[in-house]
């Protein structure tokens, strides 16, 4: 085993070097929250939280959502606004959260999260919540809003703990749940609740093996089928070279089984599972299911077209995405389920592929009445042998920058009669991806929205693909957000290099409208612009001249002053550029700053005439002109950011020469001030080394004692005669050589 796990961790390691050619698509524009280009629908309520789990009336008018201990029905009718219509509140009593406390529980998690909320029937909706590590569920009156049943024990519907992802879907009245059934979390199960007529509940055997540890994604249901799939991640058992090594799964039941008669009653007969492998080139598989939504095929296509898109993440940290998002066909998950079947061995737990008697078909919907012996082969063969791959090979899309949490998708037909997968990706860090994929090519991000700041707990993403809207439930409150932002893009080429099917030019009126208006410029596969629009306006440099220059927005300034030309940038794919007419913009004059604006210094040689240009796809254009000149009037005094320039630069301007400057020279002043200065400092260092002179002097000078402090033999001897004075004279003479005291020789 540990050498098995240093060779992967060494596979591992150079399947990172590999693969060298990720596609990271960046967003085209990017609003942050709060923008006026992108405006949100926000609502929220001080005595509610948790407000993540969502259900959009069939009409898109009522917004019914689960919080903590309550149930909100919002209305949403409006495009701008989001209105609390109904509230209903269900809360544990004081003696539930006591006893949820006592088991060892926080208090902040025992109140009860609605994680099921779904429309039973045309008149009720079904919801179950934790209620304390007590799950329970209530039946809703949708014209009242109002408690019409009993409440139901919610063990196998609703997980226990809050912080446990399940799943839940209503077929024809049915309750089909993936979910825990244990207030631990160690019991997972796959199971039909609210079974009508004299058809019974259903759930997994307990046989080992059915499912390992699982994490519910999601549940769909295929009618063309009659099956009911389920999206989840567990550990898988078939490979036993690395402990608990996730994989992502496919799961199906039928919803005419009804169990066996003898083995397997009570239990489903049509179980079986596959794998599904979402893997780049030359990368280790992108293994941990994080979210699925299924788009269904387009109307003249066949129910094998049908998509599901999935977010994936990686155990290993090698991989060069941090996510990535894989389509699958249903044609290919039914290929898997119809193919091959792996052995389990019982007594050594150890999955095997080997040829054997093929006594039933697993996952076939009707072995309910099948023989004991056909239905005992189902129940050890339920894992399919072959993997389930992307469509198309490969993920549709990869991203080294962001970690992707929820998704939602939707099928838009272009102007051009094509159909367009538009996926919307939710980031953990609270940003809302807009993707489209394209026929041929990477996708391409047209937008990115902020729509929370401080990380959230968000269940899932709703569409409403009749009002045009997406709501996102979060810890906070609902967000909504239009799916399409047409307005936003003012001329025919920025709404055609965008490349949203929802958006294009309309000639006639002048602006990026919706598809409703007819021949609209659009390319959503190239955004080639000089196809798509009529007639293109874009200044090109070559278009000026000496004798031929724009008139810009004018901008007077005073010499000296520091100007700053703003350009904002028309998207982040663009590649913008400064110019002059004729003229160069050189760097020791001109500064170009992080956020595309320039700045300089205002002089006779840099007023005159400024483009901001841009070029994105191929196309060029003129995004901002400027006629920097001169303020009437006698000029001011040069400030702190005066600046020199040389007399070539000053014998130009807006590119052209100039027969004499239009200001007067201040040169000879300089020289003045240069020669003042030059003379103070002269004078200044002179009387500086005259004091150190001085200073040097009076340290080696001779130290002849004052009149007033001699002592008194001194005084005896100025006041003695001859005699004395010979007589000490032998003294003096030995004493000092001759010299004075401290005088150097």
């Amino acid at each position: 085993m540990a050498s098995g796990c240093r060779l992967l961790a060494l596979a591992v390691t150079l399947l990172g070097f590999l693969n060298s050619s990720v596609t990271t698509p960046m967003p085209r524009v990017s609003f942050s929250m709060g923008s006026p280009g992108r405006r949100l629908t926000h609502f929220s309520s001080a005595d509610v939280g948790n407000t993540t789990t969502l259900l959009l009336s069939e009409d898109g008018d009522t917004l019914y959502v689960g919080g903590r201990d309550a149930v909100l029905a919002l209305d949403v009718g409006l495009r701008d606004a989001i209105v609390l219509r109904n509230k209903l509140d269900w809360r544990p009593s004081e003696k539930d959260l006591q006893q949820c406390s006592m088991k060892g529980k926080k208090m902040a998690d025992c109140p009860n999260f609605i994680r099921v909320l779904l429309f039973l029937n045309a008149t009720h909706i079904y919801a179950c919540g934790t209620f304390a590590f007590s799950p329970r569920c209530i039946y809703i009156n949708s014209d009242t809003f109002a408690v019409s049943l009993k409440s139901d024990e919610g063990r196998g519907r609703c997980p226990y703990d809050p912080y446990q992802r399940n799943t839940a879907i209503v077929v024809d009245g049915e309750l089909y749940t993936g979910t825990v059934a244990d207030y631990r979390g160690n019991w997972p199960l796959i199971s039909r609740h609210l079974s009508r007529g004299s058809r019974v509940d259903l759930k997994l055997d307990d046989t080992l093996g059915w499912l390992e540890d699982p994490t519910f994604i999601s549940s769909t249901f295929v009618p063309d089928e009659g099956k009911i799939y389920f999206f989840f991640s567990e550990v898988g058992r078939e490979y036993d070279f690395v402990d608990k090594f996730v994989v992502s799964r496919v799961s199906q039941v039928c919803t005419s089984d009804v169990g066996g008669q003898r083995t397997l009653q009570r239990r489903w007969t049509t179980f079986a599972k596959a794998q599904l492998l979402c893997q780049a080139d030359g990368e280790l598989p992108y293994n941990v299911l994080q979210d699925m939504a299924s788009l269904p095929p387009a109307a003249d296509a066949p129910a094998d077209d049908t998509l599901f898109y999935g977010i994936f993440t990686s155990q290993w940290s090698v991989n060069l995405g941090l996510s990535a998002v894989c389509s699958f066909r249903l044609a290919d998950i039914k290929s898997a389920f119809s193919g091959g079947y792996k052995v389990l061995n019982r007594d050594t737990l150890q999955w095997s592929t080997r040829v054997q008697e093929r006594v039933a078909n697993p996952g076939q919907c009707g072995l309910h009445n099948a023989s004991d012996n056909a239905l005992r082969f189902v129940k050890e063969n339920f894992l399919a042998d072959d993997s389930v791959r992307p469509a198309g090979g490969r993920p549709t899309l990869v991203s080294a920058e962001h970690r992707y949490s929820h998704l939602s998708v939707q099928r838009v037909r272009a102007a051009d009669g094509a159909d367009y997968a538009v996926l919307f990706l939710l980031t953990e860090s609270g940003y809302l991806h807009k993707a489209v994929l394209p026929r041929t090519g990477p996708a391409h991000v047209v937008e990115e929205v902020q729509v929370f700041v401080a990380p959230q707990a968000v269940t899932s993403l709703k569409l409403s693909i009749a009002k045009g809207l997406i709501y996102v439930g979060t810890s906070e409150g609902v967000l909504g957000l239009p799916t399409a932002n047409c307005s936003f893009y003012w001329t025919c080429a920025q709404c055609v290099l965008a490349r949203d099917p929802f958006c294009g030019w309309d000639a006639a009126r002048r602006l990026c409208s919706g598809l409703s208006a007819p021949r609209l410029g659009q390319d959503v596969e190239g955004g080639d612009v000089e196809k798509a629009c009529e007639s293109v306006a874009s200044m090109h440099p070559a278009r000026f001249g000496p004798n031929g220059l724009p008139a810009g927005e004018p901008l007077a300034v005073s010499l000296h002053e520091v100007v700053r030309l703003a350009c904002p940038a028309a998207s982040r794919l663009s590649r913008q550029w400064w110019e002059r007419p004729d003229s160069r913009l050189s760097p020791e004059l001109f500064l170009r700053l992080d956020d595309g604006s320039l700045s300089f210094v205002a002089t006779p040689a840099t007023l005159g005439h400024y483009l901001c240009l841009s070029a994105e796809n191929g196309f060029r254009q003129t995004l901002a002109v400027y006629h920097v000149k001169q303020k009437s009037g006698p000029p001011g005094p040069p400030g702190p950011d005066f600046t020199f320039w040389t007399a070539k630069e000053a014998a130009f301007r807006d590119g052209e020469p100039l027969a004499a400057p239009r200001t007067p020279s201040y040169f000879k002043e300089l020289v003045a001030v240069s020669v003042l200065l030059a003379l103070c400092l002269s004078a200044l260092l002179a009387i500086l080394l005259r004091a150190v002179k001085r200073r040097w002097r009076g340290r080696t000078a001779p130290q002849r004692p004052d009149v007033h402090e001699r002592t008194s033999a001194e005084g005896g001897a100025l006041r003695s005669g001859p005699e004395e004075s010979k007589r000490d004279g032998r003294a003096f003479d030995a004493a000092s050589n001759g010299h004075l005291p401290n005088t150097p020789i």
